[in-house]
């Protein structure tokens, strides 16, 4: 898994109701979720969003309620993955059911200013900053099973797929 894409960067603990406010929840449709994607941390996030851009985060990124609507609401807004330092364990998981591609990363968050761009490189487990002062890092490898349920587009159309 590989994408490439300009950098949003977020700090620590940014919770899912600052991801998708919780006064949106009643829905569950990825295209309104995703027109309120972050807007009460960057009111034009959307707006300024391509599709393929990388969210990178810091410590405990998406802390909180425990909802899908967050994962659904990156994914339908088209960010290509997020790196964070690390994630709440709800998000981690919801992520991977949702189809969103997520990784952690220790030293990401504090190399990249935003509007860097970033090649994500899953199976080589390396993320290369490009730019003025290009450089690879680590990151950790997503485990195979998750890989096979990003490639279908989450747990239910992997479900789907199987015989």
């Amino acid at each position: 898994m590989r994408f490439k894409g300009k950098v949003w960067k977020f700090g620590d603990h940014v919770n899912t109701d600052l991801i998708i406010p919780a006064r949106y929840i009643n829905s569950s449709d990825p295209d309104f979720l995703a027109a309120h994607c972050m807007e009460d941390v960057d009111p034009d996030f959307v707006k300024k969003l391509r599709p393929g851009d990388i969210i990178v985060a810091g410590e405990n990124f998406g802390c909180g309620s425990s909802r899908e609507h967050a994962s659904i609401a990156i994914k339908a807004a088209g960010v290509a993955g997020v790196v964070a330092r690390n994630f709440a364990r709800i998000f981690y998981r919801s992520a991977f059911n949702t189809g969103l591609p997520i990784f952690e990363s220790a030293t990401l968050y504090d190399a990249v200013q935003e509007g860097d761009e970033i090649e994500v490189d899953g199976d080589a487990g390396v993320i290369t900053v490009t730019g003025k002062d290009p450089r690879q890092l680590k990151i950790e490898p997503i485990p195979p099973f998750m890989q096979e349920l990003i490639a279908a587009g989450g747990l239910m159309a992997y479900l789907k797929k199987r015989p």
